[in-house]
């Protein structure tokens, strides 16, 4: 049995690190992509109604998250038969050449409608990618947290996350305060694809020297069955347990992320500017958040966090969501878009963790990937087109009583299940009397 092991106390900063920094570049891209659509929806589509530009551009986006089982499938497969770091390794140099087929994509002037097809298998190339990466991230880092604070440490997966989407924002900032607006419209826009491409080379090099957890290696690979559809399937509560978990919450997520900002300049009114500061600060105070909350789930545990969020999401979005709309300047949209990531964070601190001790080792990465990529290819992928869509033909508000539905029922999801932070993945945390049993 290989001996290399969780890494020791003082490398567990390191690991959180290496299994978490892939999720800053996956964020970085998919929020660049839709942010910079309204600089580049019309480079791919014929003139018209920049609405309906952006309609197409966002089908695109929604497009992509449909690859998000294939890849959950493909890569969780591996990291449960090769191990947690074979797939995070695989899933960022896929991230790589996504980013830059994207960079070099040839406009509809060039090649008609060529350059939306490039577009296309960007994203679905990005979308088999990270259908493997959150899951396989989710799971090396609770592997490798200390006993105790695996909710803490597995809580800064959504905090690179986030990193990422500032990233983002702090680029779109730069290039919109330091190019014109044509400029941004004929090539500035390709800019942040290329930073993305460099960074995930630059993370593949860092992440082949990674060591494997402890749980994997204890796991062993005499199990013929690890990591495949048979064996996950004697999980099927579990399973369904992780789509209807992920429902509400990715939905939000997604809605208070990359639809936020084009629904302050697009429908409240603000300018594009001050959209993104907005967006900008409000998630600076959503990432130290993040920590917060997930070490209060090692304390009291995960279901109450979960259940903060179904109930106050179920009963405070539409309000919230309308408040918005009227809201006439850079203070009141930040006070209240903070409102809306406060309630949120109760289940983007640990939504990955919980996900992880729904499963045994042999099906972690597997049993995490396929039901929440197929939620999130449902719900979260499709919610800029969704709130798009019902802006385009009218009835916008619709929008905010579909993402109400589908939090109420996360939240019947939450009460139902049961609390998972005592689960124990090695004997790195198991107690004596688990041991003994």
């Amino acid at each position: 049995m290989a001996t290399t092991g969780a890494p020791p106390a003082r490398n567990v900063w390191t690991a959180l690190i290496g299994g978490s920094i892939g999720n800053l570049i996956e964020w970085y891209d998919w929020f660049v992509y839709s942010t910079f659509s309204v600089y580049f929806a019309s480079a791919f589509f014929p003139k018209g109604n920049p609405t309906a530009q952006l309609l197409n551009t966002a089908g695109i986006f929604a497009v992509g998250f449909f690859m998000r089982p294939v890849g959950g499938w493909l890569l969780g497969r591996l990291g449960d038969r090769k191990g947690r770091k074979a797939a995070l390794t695989t899933s960022v140099t896929m991230m790589t050449a996504s980013a830059l087929l994207i960079a070099v994509a040839p406009t509809y002037a060039q090649v008609g409608y060529f350059g939306a097809l490039v577009l296309l298998l960007a994203r679905l190339l990005q979308g088999l990618s990270i259908g493997g990466e959150y899951a396989a991230s989710a799971a090396y880092l609770a592997e490798a947290s200390k006993p105790g604070k695996r909710g803490f440490f597995s809580s800064f997966q959504m905090v690179f996350m986030k990193v990422g989407q500032l990233c983002g924002l702090a680029i779109q900032i730069i290039l919109q305060h330091s190019m014109s607006d044509h400029t941004l419209h004929s090539w500035g826009w390709r800019v942040p694809f290329v930073f993305g491409a460099f960074a995930a080379a630059g993370i593949y090099y860092m992440r082949r020297r990674m060591v494997e957890t402890e749980a994997f290696d204890e796991e062993g690979t005499a199990n013929r069955e690890r990591g495949t559809l048979r064996a996950l399937f004697r999980y099927k509560r579990e399973f369904l347990l992780v789509v209807g978990f992920s429902m509400g919450g990715t939905l939000c997520d997604y809605m208070y992320s990359t639809y936020m900002t084009k629904y302050l300049s697009n429908s409240a009114g603000l300018s594009k500017d001050t959209a993104a500061l907005v967006s900008f600060c409000a998630i600076i105070v959503f990432i130290f958040l993040q920590p917060l909350a997930g070490a209060l789930s090692d304390r009291i545990g995960r279901r109450p966090l979960l259940i903060f969020f179904g109930v106050t999401a179920t009963l405070g979005t539409v309000p919230l969501m309308t408040a918005l709309k009227g809201v006439h300047g850079f203070g009141d949209a930040l006070a209240l878009m903070i409102v809306g990531l406060v309630i949120i964070t109760g289940y983007t601190s640990i939504s990955g963790v919980v996900k992880t001790e729904l499963f045994p080792t042999a099906v972690r990465t597997l049993g995490v990937a396929l039901p929440y990529a197929i939620a999130n290819a449902l719900f979260g992928g499709s919610a800029e087109y969704v709130g798009l869509w019902f802006k385009h033909a009218g009835i916008e508000s619709a929008f905010f009583w579909y993402a109400t539905g589908c939090c109420a029922i996360s939240l019947v999801v939450y009460i139902a299940m049961r609390e998972t932070r005592t689960v124990a993945f090695s004997s790195q945390d198991r107690t004596p009397e688990q041991v003994d049993a």
